[in-house]
């Protein structure tokens, strides 16, 4: 006997079917059914997909404004569902779509290894890029005033990862991550991969000294930056 979750009969209830149907009438034009990521007319209405962006789980299927909120869905055509979901195109199956986070110390390599492996399309999360991209400060100077809002990014396009919204390949994550709990509990909710940059505190305080940016001319706060994760840290 096939047990469906709670989600899949959520999908087979009348109230998801007239929503269903009301987002495709209100959503169509003159010019038919239009895929909203493609923007290709869907002609068989069967290839027609009401694409929740929330991903729904065994509780939130519950909550209307997620389950039921016409701004949490799009209106997608079969090819562009599968390939949101990773799924059969054309005859092959779609390489899943790896998530790595990539931890270690300040001054270890981290940012230089995900540039060395990375690919075209692929979607980086770097704290101290987010910090340069809202300030337009120089790289590494990171206004105390700012956390909350590169936080509050970081997390939005975190759950974009947990969802694997979007046409991203793959996802890299960047951080010192020195606490064990929370790096592990990352990675069970992204399905990641954790890579570890092993250095020792000695040679990340002489890549400091060396190094050719904002760093090189706060040595001492991001000496002490360095010391920290060590005390913290638990491989």
């Amino acid at each position: 006997m096939v047990v469906m979750s709670a989600p899949t009969k959520f999908y087979k209830s009348k109230e998801w079917l007239a929503f269903r149907q009301m987002i495709i009438l209100e959503r169509s034009s003159d010019d038919g059914v239009i895929c909203e990521m493609c923007s290709k007319a869907i002609v068989d209405s069967k290839r027609i997909h009401i694409h929740h962006i929330k991903e729904l789980d065994a509780i939130n299927y519950l909550d209307t404004t997620v389950a039921l909120n016409p701004n949490n869905v799009q209106l997608i055509c079969h090819s562009c569902h599968n390939k949101i979901h990773g799924r059969w195109q054309g005859g092959y199956k779609k390489k899943s779509r790896g998530v790595y986070i990539v931890y270690g110390a300040p001054m270890s390599g981290k940012t230089s290894y995900v540039l060395k492996h990375k690919e075209d399309n692929d979607l980086v999360i770097d704290m101290d890029r987010l910090f340069e991209a809202i300030s337009l400060k120089e790289r590494y100077d990171k206004p105390d005033a700012l956390k909350l809002n590169v936080l509050s990014i970081r997390n939005f396009i975190l759950d974009n990862i947990k969802t694997r919204y979007g046409g991203f390949n793959n996802a890299w994550i960047i951080g010192g991550y020195a606490d064990k709990y929370q790096r592990e509990k990352l990675a069970r909710d992204l399905g990641a991969e954790l890579v570890y940059i092993k250095s020792t505190k000695e040679d990340c305080i002489y890549k400091l000294n060396y190094c050719n940016d904002y760093r090189q001319y706060h040595q001492e706060e991001w000496k002490k930056y360095i010391e920290k994760w060590f005390d913290r840290f638990v491989e």
